[in-house]
């Protein structure tokens, strides 16, 4: 095994924000059998190759382009904040590329840079919505609490912004039907939203008080029912993710909860802590039809 690594992306978010794959709509029937997260039915995820945009020392590979961008797979597109610690970019890890910027670089309508004033990128989600055609949508927090949504066909300017936190949103996560989603901060607050693809808008459906502040991680279980996130209080708090109400506080770890996380077959949750571990839990599983239940409805149907 080799102990070098393939090729290095250098950033400045170091261990704040972590870094995202594309996220793809998961169809009920997909997150019940345990494939949410195939992208066999879905189109290839296309993102518009920037010129110039270098590679920081790496061999990019030669990609196929078309009039309308770059069909690649989307298990190979990586999103990160990067070098300049205010921006997005893109990497294609197949072939060790940078390619994009958000916001794009020298875009002929920016008069004003849309997020320099903003901060430090703090979270960001990618993902493909089906109403796109295939072309990559991504989410960005920042330092001053705000959250802009980006689509890579128009990378000079976000689609919209928010602002749902007085202080730095730390985290995001969007839903296995990609139509919306949820964000923390390092205020007490938690926002749950809904996504207008037509309009490219926001809509805050929820908004949650919490007894101490810190949000760093968020997870939304595939079928969309539950929701997890993780807090500097050494917590983490259960949702019903459509109607906002508290399920559970799990008082385990013993210092700063970092990451949570579902399985695609909704039966376990994963979180992890500053304490160095962690935790499996089982709780509120979906519920499964026995075979009993099976034959009896054909039965009805029949």
């Amino acid at each position: 095994m080799c102990r070098r690594p393939i090729f290095t992306i250098k950033t400045s978010t170091y261990h704040f924000c972590k870094l995202s794959l594309v996220k793809i709509p998961c169809s009920a029937h997909g997150t019940q059998s345990g494939l949410s997260g195939s992208n066999s039915d879905t189109e290839p995820q296309r993102v518009l190759i920037e010129e110039n945009t270098g590679s920081h020392g790496v061999n990019p590979a030669e990609s196929q382009e078309d009039e309308q961008g770059s069909s690649l797979d989307g298990n190979n597109i990586l999103t990160i904040a990067g070098q300049e610690s205010s921006e997005v970019e893109l990497w294609d890890i197949k072939s060790s590329r940078k390619i994009m910027c958000l916001p794009q670089r020298c875009s002929a309508n920016m008069t004003v840079h849309p997020t320099k004033q903003r901060g430090l990128c703090m979270a960001v989600q990618a993902f493909t919505p089906c109403e796109s055609g295939g072309y990559v949508n991504i989410l960005s927090s920042y330092e001053d609490g705000s959250t802009l949504w980006w689509d890579v066909r128009k990378p000079g300017l976000p689609l919209s912004s928010v602002k749902y936190h007085s202080e730095s949103a730390l985290s995001i996560a969007i839903d296995g039907l990609c139509t919306g989603g949820i964000s923390g901060g390092a205020d007490s607050k938690i926002a749950m939203f809904t996504l207008d693809h037509q309009k490219g808008t926001f809509s805050l459906r929820n908004e949650i008080e919490i007894e101490r502040p810190g949000i760093t991680g968020i997870a939304i279980r595939p079928d969309n029912k539950i929701a997890a996130t993780a807090g500097w209080d050494h917590r983490i708090r259960v949702y019903n993710y459509n109607k906002g109400n508290a399920l559970a506080v799990l008082k385990y770890h013993s210092a700063t909860c970092n990451a949570v996380t579902f399985s695609h077959d909704c039966k376990l949750m994963a979180s992890c802590s500053a304490d160095t571990t962690v935790a499996l839990w089982e709780l509120y599983p979906p519920k499964t039809r026995s075979q009993a239940d099976i034959t009896s409805e054909d039965k009805v149907e029949n």
